[in-house]
């Protein structure tokens, strides 16, 4: 089966999408990383102008939910005023640039990612969804999170890029590196690719020119876990879900200087120490982090269930990593899973080791009974 049609482009902050709770907009943090004036200003916003939540997403964006169309413009204006959003709609739009959130001041990943936002203009035009992948830590860690274009490690410690979809990329340097990657924009743009709007799904028609695929990229490192890092202390959202006002408290409580946002649901407050909390996950086991749940209903007009409630009780009752969706465009995990609950007219569909829109092995499950076949699932 194939993957249902999903929206050609991802919400922004110019061009926000309408859901069940009405506008999401979305924020692209430079770095992944927000200063405590900003964050604490984020949350006001959210508060003030939405319903108070905020989504942490996959690509490490913040998303605040539940604009109406009259308060739109005065967010607009808002997030200009702590400088979290680009004067031009054009450029916001194109700065789709996930980086590790782990980068230090004047390292690599740190250079690259500031060198390309500057560069943003010099890139043809391409798909909306399409992406970059800052990163050059020791090892990398965001192999599993969508990109089309990979700044990464090789074995022996040097840079590479590497389009998604290659298993192999071309060495580069921190000096280069951008100019490989507009290189490599500009050949996708005129060999086709904007029809077959992401990198990985281009290649399956079109063969990579072999200068670039040279040298394998190092072995995955870990992503970050609740508890501590170098850089502070790292709390998880469950689904990636956050209250404004108990972000606020947990920067108040801990005196954080900023935050990093990641796209594994976690966050780090920079130069903080672990707290207790009742609102974020602090324990790196805590089996919330092993469930990827959409908004649901009444959240997402897609959607016919709820799927976050049911994720919570099934939380810790099921092997391995479980997916919910609420339909089967998959928006939380459009990956293969173990065990994936499909929502579909008011029920579940279940898909074993597949993605959301396979076949299932199980269909119409009732959300009541669920908790009750542990054992089918």
């Amino acid at each position: 089966m194939s993957r249902p049609e999903a929206k050609g482009w991802c919400p922004g902050a110019y061009r926000p999408m309408m859901s069940g709770d009405g506008l999401v907009v979305r924020v692209r943090p430079v770095l992944a990383r927000l200063s405590r004036a900003q964050i604490l200003g984020l949350c006001d916003l959210a508060i003030d102008y939405g319903s108070g939540l905020i989504d942490l997403t996959s690509r490490a964006n913040l998303q605040i939910r539940g604009v109406s169309e009259d308060n739109h413009e005065p967010l607009l204006q808002s997030l200009s005023a702590l400088d979290l959003l680009e004067a031009d709609p054009a450029l916001e739009g194109r700065r789709n640039i996930l980086s590790t959130p782990l980068w230090i001041e004047g390292d690599d990943s740190q250079a690259i990612a500031s060198d390309l936002t500057a560069r943003l203009v010099d890139l043809p035009e391409l798909p909306a969804k399409m992406g970059f992948a800052i990163d050059a830590g020791l090892a990398p860690v965001l192999q599993a999170n969508s990109a089309d274009f990979r700044v990464e490690r090789d074995a022996n410690g040097g840079l590479i890029l590497r389009a998604d979809g290659s298993a192999l990329g071309v060495c580069v340097t921190k000096d280069t590196a951008v100019d490989t990657i507009l290189d490599m924009a500009h050949w996708f743009a005129e060999t086709g690719g904007v029809a077959h709007k992401r990198m990985a799904k281009h290649l399956a028609h079109v063969a990579l020119p072999k200068k670039w695929t040279t040298t394998a990229p190092a072995p995955a490192g870990s992503p970050t876990t609740p508890g501590t890092s170098d850089l502070g202390a790292v709390f998880g959202a469950a689904f990636g879900q956050i209250e404004a006002n108990a972000l606020k408290a947990l920067f108040k409580a801990t005196r954080a200087t900023a935050i990093r946002v990641s796209p594994w649901r976690v966050f780090i407050l920079e130069n903080a120490a672990p707290i207790a909390s009742s609102s974020f996950i602090t324990n790196a086991k805590d089996p919330l982090l092993q469930i990827n749940a959409c908004p649901g209903a009444p959240f997402c007009t897609a959607a016919s269930v709820d799927t976050r409630e049911l994720a919570r009780n099934l939380a810790g009752r099921i092997d391995g990593p479980l997916h919910i969706s609420g339909c089967a465009k998959g928006c939380a995990m459009p990956r293969p899973c173990r065990t994936t609950l499909v929502g579909r007219a008011g029920k579940f569909d279940l898909v074993r080791n597949g993605l959301p829109w396979d076949e299932p092995l199980l269909t119409d499950l009732a959300p009541d009974s669920l908790t009750d076949r542990i054992g089918d699932l």
